[in-house]
């Protein structure tokens, strides 16, 4: 231990003596070159798993919703559909992001809730396949 702090010692008189201080040119721009190869890989990656951040947010609106207004047509069977429209309406606007829901349906188990949101990367658009639907009816 003693010969590596008599090594350290010596090393640090020596580069004081030089002139020497710091980082050499060479070792600050691996260094940035690293850096930005990191940043080149991570970007990219970054976007995508925002995107399934989203999708997973639609998922868990949509299942949401379905049991919020399946549970209003199963109490209220006159009032029940109207409120289950409000309700249905109240979670995409409190999830917010971009989320848009749709019911369909007026009896329990016929309530369908389909859900998508155009920032996301599977559930997109209003129509066909992206869309994720939850509830009795689907």
């Amino acid at each position: 231990m003693r010969t590596f702090k008599n090594y350290m010692d010596a090393a640090k008189a020596r580069r004081e003596e030089t002139g020497e201080s710091g980082f050499s040119l060479i070792e600050l721009i691996i260094v940035v070159v690293i850096i930005g190869i990191l940043a080149a890989i991570a970007l990219p990656l970054f976007g995508q798993i925002q995107k399934q951040a989203i999708d997973g947010a639609t998922e868990s609106a949509t299942k949401n919703a379905a049991t919020t207004a399946v549970a209003d047509v199963a109490q209220d069977a006159t009032g029940g559909p109207a409120k289950a429209t409000t309700d249905v309406a109240a979670v995409a606007t409190k999830t917010g992001n971009g989320i848009v829901l749709v019911l369909s349906g007026t009896t329990p188990a016929g309530i369908c809730v389909s859900g998508y949101n155009p920032n996301g990367s599977k559930y997109v658009t209003g129509t066909g396949t992206s869309v994720f639907k939850s509830g009795p009816g689907c």
